[in-house]
């Protein structure tokens, strides 16, 4: 399975002297829009020094992108034309745009391109050949261009047209954010420092066990926590009274326990919780044992005790990876906990005894709230390619890229 910068070979942009070639550049453009503006531009300026570069080089930039679920037809309201209009804000310099993004509206926008132009065309899924991978749009794709180049590791989980496909039919490379973000995979799970902990928390253990079955064979310790780690200790006896947890799934939760041992990897439930008989914001708490939640209460974070056992843990600990918060962190004081371990793991990042790499929604949203999202060694924006790299899938946008030219012609 290829799923480091390593195994990306030549296939990065030290590589490629684009100047006056057509580079397709498939970008996540699916940014948060609020009142028809951007109200996110993360991705745009993580994305920003692949076009800078492409376009320094003498490239003619021309970005892909989906954006929402228009469901292979055109819908106005989900157009990238005020996403490009927001890119050539964070680039500072022009950014075209096409109404299409094959055929020829597309081919016309391309032919006058001058080098150095960056060009952004219509969403990808207004074609229903984008999520059906078809081949006639993806010969409709690749004629646009001469050099195909994946920056949307966050799309990378996609066999689609724009994120596999086209990288068949033109030489393939990946952009700077791809190989940044398969670099600190490969730094936290691949090749990684040991002993290597995982956080994996989140509301339900059904949506993660991929990824809790992976990770057991693959880190030396294992935190369970957020609602998840209810379900893991309701299965081994407590009670856990109002709880979020799912019932159904104790005896697969004893079967993660039994194979995490079996392979040497220590697991750490709360050991104390904090408890609330409604889910609200201050409500009147109370903290507890895990063998002491009172029948008309629910665990909504994880207690002090918990997190000074965790905090005191670091110091052994050399690379350490974060999928979910350990509590409802959006609801105070339901943060408490995941913000005094943030804290700590920043703070040992800082001092350079621990490698630390953060990704998922949740995740990303609680460490920025934290206020630690750049005190960690890298936070992954991806989403459901982080997920699905961590629970040990093959990653179709990153295989493709990493064939090279073996399928060209």
């Amino acid at each position: 399975m290829s799923k480091t910068g390593n195994a990306l070979g030549s296939r990065t942009l030290d590589n490629l002297a684009p100047a006056g070639q057509r580079v397709l550049l498939r970008a996540d453009l699916n940014v948060p829009m609020q009142d028809g503006a951007v109200s996110d531009a993360t991705r745009l300026t993580r994305l920003a020094p692949t076009i800078r570069e492409l376009s320094a080089k003498g490239a003619k930039v021309i970005i892909c992108s989906h954006f929402d679920r228009p469901k292979g037809k055109p819908v106005p309201a989900m157009s990238l034309r005020p996403i490009a209009a927001s890119l050539a804000g964070v680039l500072d310099m022009p950014v075209a745009f096409a109404d299409d993004c094959i055929g020829p509206v597309a081919q016309n926008a391309i032919a006058a391109m001058q080098n150095g132009d960056v060009l952004v065309l219509e969403n990808t899924r207004f074609h229903a050949g984008e999520e059906a991978n078809d081949p006639a749009f993806i010969g409709a794709l690749a004629s646009l261009a001469d050099i195909y180049v994946n920056d949307a590791f966050s799309a990378a989980h996609r066999a689609h047209a724009s994120t596999e496909g086209v990288a068949h039919h033109l030489p393939a490379y990946a952009g700077r954010l791809m190989q940044a973000e398969l670099n600190a995979l490969d730094t936290a799970l691949g090749t990684p420092a040991r002993p290597v902990a995982a956080i994996v928390a989140g509301s339900k253990v059904s949506t993660k066990l991929d990824l809790l079955s992976n990770l057991v064979g693959r880190v030396d310790i294992l935190v369970i926590g957020g609602a998840m780690a209810n379900t893991f200790l309701a299965a081994l006896g407590h009670d856990v009274g109002k709880s979020l947890q799912e019932r159904d799934l104790h005896e697969t939760a004893r079967d993660i326990l039994k194979t995490a041992q079996g392979k040497g990897c220590e697991i750490i439930l709360p050991v104390d919780l904090v408890c609330a008989s409604v889910f609200a914001a201050n409500p009147p708490t109370m903290i507890v044992g895990v063998d002491a939640i009172p029948p008309d209460m629910m665990a909504l974070d994880v207690g002090p005790a918990t997190v000074a056992a965790l905090i005191a843990r670091l110091p052994e600990i050399k690379t350490i990876i974060w999928n979910g918060p350990l509590g409802a962190f959006e609801t105070k004081p339901f943060d408490a906990g995941t913000n005094q371990l943030a804290a700590a793991i920043a703070d040992a990042t800082r001092a350079g005894t621990i490698i630390s790499v953060g990704g998922g929604g949740d995740t990303v949203s609680a460490l920025k709230q934290a206020g630690v999202e750049h005190d960690v060694s890298y936070l992954s924006s991806a989403g459901g390619a982080f997920l699905e790299w961590m629970e040990g899938k093959i990653l179709p946008g990153v295989e493709a890229i990493s064939a090279g030219m073996s399928n060209i012609g």
